[in-house]
């Protein structure tokens, strides 16, 4: 394990593509480019909150900090063999084309190659204005950032494909935010988070060129990404860009059906917020499902429309994947191979997620169960919309069925308790009488059943009001509570003594309390 100062660096991006010829750092149009170099404005008081050591392990960095580690992961300095920039991208936001967007507070440090041949690229988010901050400070309040290190850790955890974050900072100064965007406007405690992904490529960064007609710099960009991150499917030295943007319609649906699998709703999935590996990437107002509402929305900004609801996920990123494949059709002869992935993503998403459901239930699927699957999927969903169920602690609580009375074992899912309807706990008794009926037929024990449903069905996610509450603590001086919630997340399938509040349902305050229903992008 080596000091941040003695990775081993490369510059990938930077060296192979076209950057901002200008150094100016103010808000400005970039044309022809991938990026500008742009360099982390200094903060006044950097402290170090969290230091993950699994991704310190990624990196191969000394997890011990040090005043240099400090300084680096707060913006304070850039050690010899980086090469900072912030990306230029564009995206379609909430349905519309939005123009030139980019790293408007993220700034990319560098690439840091590991003992094992991997590359890492090693980012702050909230380090200071670049040339695509528009209107904004290009900084980050420690709310949003410990938002985004603690999801995207669970997140890994989960197994669910993700970015990583590695680190967060305060910064010692304030920043102004309105929280809730009603014209109340408060200052914040400042802070940086170093977040770490092969690559923060999204559907943007291809977009932005296409719709300026710069096909030479998406041409580039494009070549790029498939010889660094999807060589087999580059063939004699031509990239194949049917076949990668088929393998990206595949990891997007696999990515989708992850997230419904563990209850978690992105809140904000505009294409520049979709990342070209599959990866979740850009965690704003996200939420997690806790009462089951397919309608559900976590971001404020979205509460009318309700575009990037629960339920709606799905089809949100088929529509992004047909933008992605609009910006990359210039550079096929015939992109009618295009349209043939896009057409397969609604049967592999629905295939994917029906296999996860039987999976949740710890049942596999088979041709001759398959009409009878179907019609158990079908009554689990009506079931759950029934009355306000925990969407977690109920998978969990199923896992326990016996044969005893089923509102008895479930009760505790859900949130009226025991003035639940009659009529729900009649539902749920059929329900899972013709559960019990196919978990018989799978021929395996309620033992083997239990422990096929706890290997998929989490415990502990992060909760929006543990997290809230997470995020109060430490605002008020509490430097164990992120590193509590941390170490319980880590093993997210594994019940842990003494870790009952981090499971336990909403609490009636947290209904409608601003952080633990809705959020905003502010950030």
């Amino acid at each position: 394990m080596r000091p941040i100062s003695e990775l081993v660096y490369t510059d990938r991006f930077v060296r192979e593509l076209p950057g901002d010829p200008s150094r100016e750092n103010r808000t400005r149009e970039v044309l022809r480019s991938c990026y500008s170099h742009v360099t982390p404005t200094r903060v006044a008081k950097p402290e170090l909150l969290a230091l993950v050591p699994e991704v310190c392990e990624l990196l191969d960095l000394d997890p011990r900090p040090t005043p240099e580690l400090v300084d680096v992961l707060a913006g304070n300095r850039v050690v010899a063999g980086m090469t900072p920039y912030a990306a230029c991208y564009g995206g379609h936001q909430f349905g519309n084309w939005a123009g030139q967007l980019g790293d408007g507070r993220a700034i990319t440090l560098g690439e840091v190659t590991n003992r094992a041949g991997e590359t890492w690229e090693v980012q702050l988010k909230g380090a200071g204005p670049t040339p695509y901050s528009r209107r904004a400070d290009g900084r980050a309040v420690l709310r949003s950032s410990l938002r985004e290190l603690v999801c995207s850790e669970a997140m890994f955890h989960l197994g669910v494909p993700t970015t990583r974050a590695l680190s967060l900072a305060l910064t010692g100064e304030s920043v102004v935010r309105d929280l809730l965007y009603d014209g109340h406007p408060a200052y914040e405690p400042g802070a940086v988070v170093a977040r770490v992904a092969p690559s923060f490529l999204r559907f943007g960064n291809y977009e932005i060129h296409t719709a300026r007609d710069d096909h030479a710099t998406l041409r580039t960009l494009v070549r790029f990404t498939l010889e660094r991150f999807y060589p087999h499917h580059v063939h004699a030295g031509e990239p194949d860009i049917a076949s990668f943007f088929d393998e990206v319609v595949r990891r997007t649906a696999f990515l989708v059906a992850e997230w419904l699998r563990v209850g978690f709703v992105h809140g904000v999935m505009n294409t520049d917020n979709m990342s070209i590996l599959g990866l979740t990437i850009d965690y704003g107002p996200y939420g997690w499902i806790e009462p089951f509402d397919l309608d559900w929305t976590p971001n404020i900004t979205d509460a009318s429309g309700r575009r990037y609801r629960f339920g709606n996920q799905p089809a949100v990123a088929h529509w992004n994947l047909a933008k992605l494949a609009r910006a990359l059709a210039p550079l096929l002869p015939d992109p009618t191979a295009l349209q043939r992935s896009l057409d397969a993503y609604v049967p592999e998403l629905s295939s994917l997620h029906r296999h996860s459901m039987l999976r949740k239930l710890g049942l596999v699927a088979h041709l001759e169960t398959a009409r009878e699957d179907d019609e158990l999927l079908l009554g689990l969903e009506q079931l759950l919309g029934a009355a306000e169920t925990d969407l977690t602690i109920f998978f969990r609580r199923l896992a326990a069925l016996d044969a005893g009375d089923a509102f008895a074992t479930l009760r505790d899912a859900y949130y009226d308790g025991e003035a639940t309807p009659a009529a729900a706990r009649a539902q749920l008794g059929t329900w899972c009488r013709l559960y019990r009926a196919r978990a018989a037929r799978e021929g395996i024990t309620d033992a083997e059943r239990r422990e096929r449903m706890n290997a998929v069905n989490p415990l502990y996610v992060p909760r929006n009001y543990v997290v809230q509450e997470c995020i109060q603590a430490t605002e008020a001086g509490d430097r164990t509570a992120l590193a509590k919630l941390l170490d319980v997340l880590r093993h997210p399938y594994t019940e842990q003594p003494g870790a009952e509040r981090y499971a336990a349902k909403r609490p009636e305050w947290a209904r409608s309390k601003p952080g633990c229903s809705m959020l905003s992008c502010s950030s």
